[in-house]
């Protein structure tokens, strides 16, 4: 049969507290010395009850390990100590180092904006002046890139209101030539009546020459072969 999981909290039942404690401790010390003997490792088991009772178990003397358990206390600490110390102790070194490094900072942006001059030699002053020189070039290049880049945007904005206004312009009169060229234009269907009546001109003036052609002479009789 499978034995149910036993939460691990407070006993409040007194009776059961103290039957709990007495077969946990007798399993405990049993462990210990088991342990001891199987693996020959030196065991040290100190157990107080409720009430302030000492059980103990050693592989040895108690005494003995509990000198060499405070030996070996005090060594690890003591080299916990030791790392720590030097942990902060690089902590500090790194701060000293970036206060150093800014204040050094701080001094020669002071320098440049022209201010504690006093303690600069010659090459100091030297240096400090190739330096702003460079700088000057850097702005004024910058500068000058971004007048040129202002100066096409408004070409380009002059360039296509220009255009705008030319096309206005040119609007007026297309709207005159294609009137004019309305008004010159004849529709198609009067072309196409007069495309007919110049054919039947043509017609009438061709059957006109045909008639003439013909000879119309009138004869009174019988009428006679003609040669």
């Amino acid at each position: 049969m499978v034995r149910g999981k036993i939460e691990i909290k407070r006993i409040e039942n007194l009776t059961s507290r103290q039957v709990t404690f007495s077969k946990r401790r007798k399993g405990l010390l049993k462990k210990a010395h088991e342990l001891s003997v199987l693996c020959d490792a030196q065991v040290a088991a100190i157990v107080f009850s409720q009430k302030g009772k000492l059980y103990e178990y050693a592989s040895s003397d108690m005494k003995k390990m509990m000198e060499r358990c405070e030996i070996h206390r005090r060594e690890y600490f003591h080299a916990e100590r030791l790392q720590k110390e030097q942990q902060v102790q690089d902590l500090k070194n790194e701060i000293t180092i970036m206060v150093n490094s800014i204040e050094l900072l701080q001094r020669h942006c002071r320098r440049l904006m022209g201010e504690d001059l006093d303690s600069c030699s010659m090459e100091e002053l030297k240096e400090i002046t190739i330096q702003i020189e460079k700088s000057l070039t850097i702005v004024r290049s910058r500068k000058a890139m971004l007048n040129e880049e202002e100066v096409g945007k408004l070409k380009a904005k002059i360039a296509g209101r220009r255009e705008l206004l030319n096309e206005k312009t040119r609007l007026p009169e297309m709207e005159i030539k294609l009137l004019s060229f309305q008004s010159e234009e004849k529709p198609l269907w009067m072309q196409s009546r007069n495309l007919e009546s110049e054919k039947n001109a043509s017609s009438s003036a061709s059957e006109n020459m045909h008639i003439s052609n013909v000879e119309t002479d009138l004869f009174i009789g019988l009428p006679r072969t003609r040669v």
